[in-house]
């Protein structure tokens, strides 16, 4: 139902800032929270952040106090403010929308975009 698009990864020395944006299509948008996932090469794809519809946000530990969530739904998009960055951030960044299941834990409702690389190096 949501076509996602994501930029704004890179290269960037540890300590280092970047700021991701996922472009949603669809007019369902600002009724969906939304996520931020990662995956680094043979691991598991991790949900890091999510922002609820009405703005709330929720971290990954790894991630708490470096990563900020935000959201402009009269653009339709998602942004990830990454902090501080540490070489273990190192992965491919992917959004989606996101639900709660009945235990309380997120779920992904659409399909997979290409994401971004974010590569942490010195």
């Amino acid at each position: 139902q949501v076509q996602l698009v994501e930029s704004g990864g890179g290269l960037v020395q540890p300590g280092g800032s970047l700021r991701l944006s996922c472009a949603a299509s669809g007019s369902i948008f600002s009724i969906n929270a939304m996520g931020w996932y990662r995956q680094a090469p043979k691991k598991e794809r991790e949900l890091v952040a999510v922002i609820t519809s009405g703005g709330s946000t929720n971290y990954a530990d790894s991630v708490k106090g470096r990563f900020t969530i935000s959201r402009d739904n009269a653009k339709n998009t998602v942004y990830l403010q990454m902090n501080s960055l540490k070489p273990e951030d190192t992965a491919v960044y992917f959004c989606n929308a996101v639900r709660l299941d009945f235990s309380g834990n997120y779920y992904p409702l659409g399909s997979w975009g290409q994401g971004t690389q974010v590569t942490v190096s010195s």
